[in-house]
């Protein structure tokens, strides 16, 4: 499974590809820090997940998710912010986001999705 990562922060992209990189299955395709980027790469790289961060620079998190539904349905595609707000959390899911974590309490979930998206 190849997982694309969007967040401007590097500490979070290296602890995700840490985290990630133990799980049997999963590769990183990639990774960006700004929304243009994302999307470029998204669309030439075809991940089957993408892990996304609402705020970023260059746009945002919900367009990107947007795009991304409108362009590849079937990529899942998880949220992994800092703000997470339950007016954000209805406007992702509402836009096709598949799951909604908050990135200072549920980081580990993160890892239970892959694995189980893995294990299908």
């Amino acid at each position: 499974m190849r997982v694309f990562l969007v967040d401007d922060s590097a500490i979070v992209r290296e602890r995700l590809v840490s985290m990630l990189s133990e799980i049997k299955g999963v590769e990183i395709a990639g990774e960006a820090e700004n929304a243009h980027d994302a999307l470029e790469d998204i669309k030439k790289l075809k991940p089957d997940v993408v892990i996304l961060d609402i705020r970023m620079p260059g746009g945002n998190g919900i367009d990107v998710l947007e795009k991304i539904k409108k362009s590849r349905p079937t990529t899942k595609v998880i949220i992994f912010t800092n703000y997470p707000y339950p007016q954000y959390r209805k406007k992702c899911m509402d836009g096709g986001a598949d799951y909604f974590f908050d990135k200072s309490i549920e980081f580990e979930k993160v890892i239970e999705v892959l694995k189980s998206l893995v294990e299908r």
